[in-house]
Parts: structure tokens; sequence; C-alpha cells
């Protein structure tokens, strides 16, 4: 017998997953995800995220089937057997990214990322960038289209893309990634420890602007965003047994 008694489904607004939610809702109940001990989210990783973000005030762990695409947060989808996965299904614990962007203007936003920060340039002209860790100087200039901060959770996402390394889940550093850089043109990055603070500033962000982006939550023209891991918060996902992140980080890299 499942340990979860009190079941929310939620699906994303593609066709598969709404079918899907129809189909679990009538064979188990639903409830909403505030009065849950369980939420099963049905639809792709860019659902998975949105639904963590919603939920991260309840405690309440998310198990995910994949009505999307590639569904790498996710478990694969069926609907039968669903309180037996359930029942056997394992946690994992990641902390998200707080991203604090200062735009040109002096307003400052904060938002929060499960898998990346990372700051793109707005027009034509390539971003030139100062990064700094734990306020000290590292690089005075990064000119490139953009650069970001993954988790071990995000390193598989938009990192991998942009040839960054993929973490083993539950390690201790985050991976600092150049998107397309021009100079230092072999600068391949960077692997900085999870406590550390990572800034960014933005050299004459009037003539070359950028934004920066936490899981999409976007704000335009910065002048400097600084970036932390977050301990306080920890997002609870559940996996079916031998298919958790840490056996998918490492498949990942011998495919």
């Amino acid at each position: 017998m499942t340990r979860w008694k009190r079941i929310a489904f939620v699906a994303s607004e593609a066709d598969t997953a709404q079918a899907a939610q129809t189909e679990l809702v009538a064979a188990h109940g639903t409830c909403a995800p505030d009065e849950a001990d369980l939420i099963v989210a049905l639809g792709g990783d860019g659902f998975m995220l949105q639904t963590l973000h919603a939920t991260q005030e309840l405690d309440v762990p998310v198990y995910g089937m994949n009505r999307g695409t590639v569904g790498f947060l996710m478990n694969a989808y069926a609907s039968e057997d669903l309180m037996s996965r359930l029942s056997e299904a394992e946690e994992e614990i990641i902390n998200p990214l707080t991203m604090t962007a200062t735009q040109v203007d002096g307003m400052v936003h904060t938002a929060l990322a499960i898998n990346e920060v990372s700051l793109l340039r707005q027009g034509p002209q390539a971003a030139r960038l100062k990064i700094m860790i734990d306020g000290r100087m590292r690089m005075e200039e990064l000119v490139c289209d953009g650069a970001l901060l993954a988790t071990p959770a995000g390193s598989t996402a938009y990192n991998y893309s942009a040839h960054g390394p993929i973490l083993p889940i539950g390690s201790d550093v985050l991976a600092l990634t150049a998107i397309a850089p021009f100079r230092p043109r072999r600068w391949r990055g960077a692997l900085v420890r999870k406590s550390s603070t990572v800034t960014f500033e933005v050299s004459n962000p009037e003539k070359r602007p950028v934004m920066a982006d936490a899981d999409s939550r976007s704000v335009r023209d910065v002048a400097k965003v600084e970036i932390r891991s977050e301990p306080s918060i920890g997002h609870r996902i559940l996996f079916d047994p031998g298919h958790g992140l840490e056996e998918r980080l490492i498949r990942e890299q011998f495919v």
C-alpha cells in the first residue's frame, strides 16, 4: 500500500498531459496541491520546473511522469501500477540558485533557478563581462554571447549544450560556463564551490545590453548579477528505483 494518501495531479497544457491527467484523476481522484501529501506532475522538464517553483513552500515531494519531450527530470509515463511505483519511489533533494540582478536603472530583482542562471546578450554585439568569485576578481573581461552558472541537476540542460561539464548529483560544485566565448577564445569555464557567490558585472551595458535569466524568469538591461546556492530551500523529487538523477547523470556521459 502506498504511503501517499492524498495525491494532487497537475498537468501542462499539452494534449497528451491533459489526457493523462483525466485518466489518472478518474482512477485515483485528486486534491489541491496545498492539501496533498504528494504531487504528480504530467508534462516535460519545463513543466516540472514550473511545478517545483510553484510548490516550494509546501514541502511536498513531486513525482513527474513524462508527457513532454526530453523529460530528464521525469519518470516514464504509465497509467497502470501507479500506486506501486509511488510506494517504491526514491527521493532526491536539490537546492536551487538565488539570482540577484541589478538593472542599469538601479532596480533589483531576485529569482530562484533550479537548473541555471544565465546571462545573454540582448543585441547584435557581444557581451563584455567581469567575473568575481567571493568578491575576488577572477576574469577582467569575458567577451561572449553570454555565460551561465549551473547546478548539478541542471548541468545536462543549457550548460551541457554550451559544452559545460556534467556534474554528479550531490556534488559540492557548480559549473561556470561561457556561451560562445570570443575572448579568451579557449576558455572552457570553471568549477566553483557550491558555497561560493559568483558575481557578473556588465561592461558598457548601455552599448552592449545583457539580460539575466533564472529558469525562464528574465530581467533585461542588467548591470550586475550575483548568484549563490540556496541551501535553505530543498526541492523534493521522486524517481523510480534505479532511474534517479545520479544514475541519469552518469548515463548521459556515456552516450
